[in-house]
Order: C-alpha cells, then sequence, then structure tokens
C-alpha cells in the first residue's frame, strides 16, 4: 500500500502543467493589495469542482479565500498559508505571459505560491480518506502593504482553532532544488516613521532672517546613522534607512519645511524598541539644538518572524526523510532582511515559515521586487511537494 507523501506526490506529478497554467495565468493578471477581487473569484471558482468541507469567501474585511479539508480520523488542525497579492511595479521581463495591467507586477512570486497551494489542496482533497485531522487552506491578500492580511485572518479567527501553521517563500536568490529551513527569530520586524521638520523660509541671501528646514533634516539623517553602529548589539541586526527626503525647491530660497521617511528593520523587539527610542529623541532633539518644530509619525507592523524550533526540527526532518527526486539538499539558511506579515500567524500560533529555492535555470536572476523579477517554476512542484512531506507528516 502506498504512504499518503507517495499518493500525494504522485498526484502533484500529474499536474504539474496545470500548477504552470495556474501560475501564469496568475502572473498575466496581476492585482494590487486590497484589490485583488479578480484573483479571489478566480480561485474561488478553483474549487467549485473539488470536493474540499468548505470555501469562505472575502474572510477577514477583505478578500481572503480559506478553504477546509476534514480527514477522515481524528488528528490536529493545521493551516497551510499562500498569499495572492501583487506589487505596483512595470513588468520588464518580457515574458509571453507577462502582466497585462499596466503598472502592476507578480515580482514576488506570490502567482507560484497559490498555483502551488491550489493544486495541492485539490490533491488533499482527493485522498481525505487517508488524512487525520483537519486541514485549512488558507489563500490570503495583501502581504505587501501594511496592516496586511494576516491580522484580517487572525481577527476573523481562522486560527482559533489549529495547532500549528505552514508557510513557504519561493526565493529567486536561492539555488533550485534546495530547501531553506532556520529556526527561532528567521526575518525581520519592520517599522515606518514620517518626520515633517518645519523651520521659517527665507531668502537665500539672508539666512540670518529664516530657519533652515534643510540643514535641520540633514543633521537628522546623519545622526540616524549612529543608531545602528552605536546603540545596538553588534550581535543583533538592525537596519534604518532614509528613503525619501523632499527637500525640493528653488536654488536661492530657504526651504520652511522638510518631510522625511524612514524604514527600520530589525531581528529583535529589544533592537526595535532601541530604534523606535533613539529616533523619537533625535527628532526632539532638533527642536532644541535648531529651533525648529516636528511632527513625527512612527508606525511599528510586521513583527520579528519567529519559526518554532520544535516545530521546525519536525519540519526539517520530514523534508529530509521524504527523499522527494527534485530536492537536492534540506540545509539552514541564514537570517532573512525582508519582513513578512506571516510573522503575525506565528505570534498566535506555532509553526514554520520556509523557502524554496527559485533561481532561473539560465540567464541573469533578479531580486524580488525587481522588474525583471522571474522564478524557476520547476520551484512550484518542489513547494507542492515539500509542504505536501510536511502534511503527510502532520496529518498522515
Amino acid at each position: 500500500m502506498m504512504s499518503l507523501l507517495d499518493e500525494l506526490t504522485k498526484k502533484i506529478d500529474t499536474k504539474k502543467t496545470r500548477m504552470i497554467d495556474i501560475r501564469r495565468y496568475l502572473h498575466e493578471n496581476p492585482e494590487l493589495s486590497f484589490e485583488e477581487e479578480k484573483t479571489a473569484n478566480y480561485i474561488r471558482d478553483f474549487y467549485k469542482d473539488v470536493a474540499v468541507d468548505s470555501v469562505e469567501t472575502d474572510v477577514g474585511g477583505g478578500h481572503g479565500v480559506v478553504v477546509t479539508i476534514k480527514g477522515s480520523h481524528p488528528g490536529q488542525t493545521i493551516a497551510l498559508r499562500a498569499d495572492f497579492d501583487a506589487l505596483p511595479i512595470e513588468e520588464e521581463t518580457g515574458l509571453p505571459y507577462a502582466s497585462k495591467n499596466k503598472g502592476v507586477m507578480h515580482a514576488c512570486g506570490h502567482d507560484g505560491h497559490t498555483a502551488y497551494m491550489m493544486i495541492l489542496a485539490e490533491s488533499l482533497a482527493e485522498l481525505k480518506s487517508q488524512l487525520k485531522g483537519t486541514i485549512k487552506i488558507i489563500h490570503q491578500p495583501a502581504e505587501e502593504v501594511p496592516p496586511g492580511g494576516a491580522l484580517g485572518i487572525i481577527k476573523a479567527g481562522v486560527l482559533d482553532d489549529i495547532d500549528a501553521i505552514f508557510g513557504i517563500h519561493v526565493m529567486s536568490p536561492m539555488e533550485t532544488g534546495t530547501v531553506y529551513y532556520r529556526s527561532g527569530n528567521t526575518q525581520t520586524g519592520r517599522s515606518y516613521f514620517k518626520l515633517k521638520v518645519q523651520g521659517k523660509g527665507g531668502h537665500g541671501s539672508s539666512p540670518h532672517m529664516a530657519n533652515d528646514a534643510i540643514v535641520a533634516a540633514s543633521a537628522f539623517v546623519m545622526n540616524c546613522q549612529t543608531v545602528v553602529s552605536r546603540r545596538i548589539d553588534p550581535f543583533d541586526t538592525a537596519v534604518v534607512t532614509i528613503g525619501s527626503f523632499d527637500g525640493k525647491g528653488t536654488f536661492n530660497i530657504i526651504k520652511d519645511s522638510v518631510v522625511l521617511e524612514g524604514d527600520v528593520r530589525s531581528m529583535s523587539d529589544e533592537a526595535r524598541e532601541m530604534v523606535e527610542s533613539q529616533i523619537r529623541q533625535m527628532a526632539e532633539g532638533l527642536a532644541t539644538t535648531y529651533g525648529v518644530s516636528i511632527e513625527l509619525e512612527y508606525a511599528n507592523d510586521y513583527p520579528v518572524l519567529y519559526n518554532d524550533p520544535a516545530i521546525t526540527d519536525r519540519v526539517q526532518a520530514a523534508l529530509e526523510g521524504a527523499r522527494i527526486p527534485e530536492i537536492k539538499a534540506v540545509v539552514e539558511t541564514a537570517p532573512q532582511p525582508p519582513s513578512e506579515d506571516f510573522a503575525y500567524y506565528l505570534k498566535e500560533k506555532p509553526g514554520c515559515f520556509f523557502y524554496v529555492g527559485a533561481r532561473p535555470a539560465e540567464g541573469p536572476w533578479y531580486p524580488h521586487h525587481h522588474p525583471k523579477f522571474d522564478i524557476n517554476e520547476d520551484s512550484l512542484i518542489i513547494s507542492a511537494k515539500a509542504m505536501a512531506a510536511v502534511v503527510a507528516d502532520f496529518c498522515g
């Protein structure tokens, strides 16, 4: 008798072409975060002819789709998540299935996440007689834009009865054929700030009659460079980036106000709190030092992504024990600098978020969020089989 995993992988093999077709359709028809109505309808319609137990739509106050598959035997409840939003980027790949929507592109791989998950869910539904427990498939919108789609899913109670949650991200910088995992703090938390510096405008020939907001704001930018180098433990991780400095004016007019926007990434709650404290102090210090007034907005959004060590060990063992032909290696990865709203789920329930290499087989590869970003479509079947191995371990 074939094992659950053997039957799952056999089914996935027969559906590889459909999986790629789904990915290409989604790639051709991307939608921005919180605007994914057509994508959600496409996902919903896919499940009309699939023997799942329920399909909930518009979950979480947005376009979330939650599919429930109940096994024939008692067991625990797990959740599998795939996101499906795109980015405000004009595609430059030249692919025959490039985006039809001007200025919108799947430049992060979420089309691949959705395609593999749909085929995996269909295959699991076909094998319900062998499943123990319940599997919830979370098709999540709006991963890219805070507050993110995960919070809505959580508030809707989708995670209330689950024991563990799992997710995969395909990664263009990582070698195709390798699956990567990490235990503990794995991806950075993210914060955003906006600072308005209000001085007094004037003529460039008479600076003594004005109060130059650009000078004060420039001092803030330079002072921010000391936050990480002088306030964060060298064995911790943090990044402070000033991504916008709105100081455009006329060459001979002293600006009366400047607006800055910044991005903060941190790998621990301690580092996140320290950076926020320092930026607030520096902003307040401008008022005293330069005689300007300031308005500071500071928001912490996606938390540090923390993979439960015991569950991550189990995922690693399941992947290594599965002996999936397409997976050449299962290796530990270094911490990942980007932030990810899957971290919200892991604040609520234990689980593991891991990575599947998706570097194109030929030509150059481009990073996520690049207009020429693409993935090796072999990563789709690897993702489906890797997650199948995890499901078989927890529900087989």
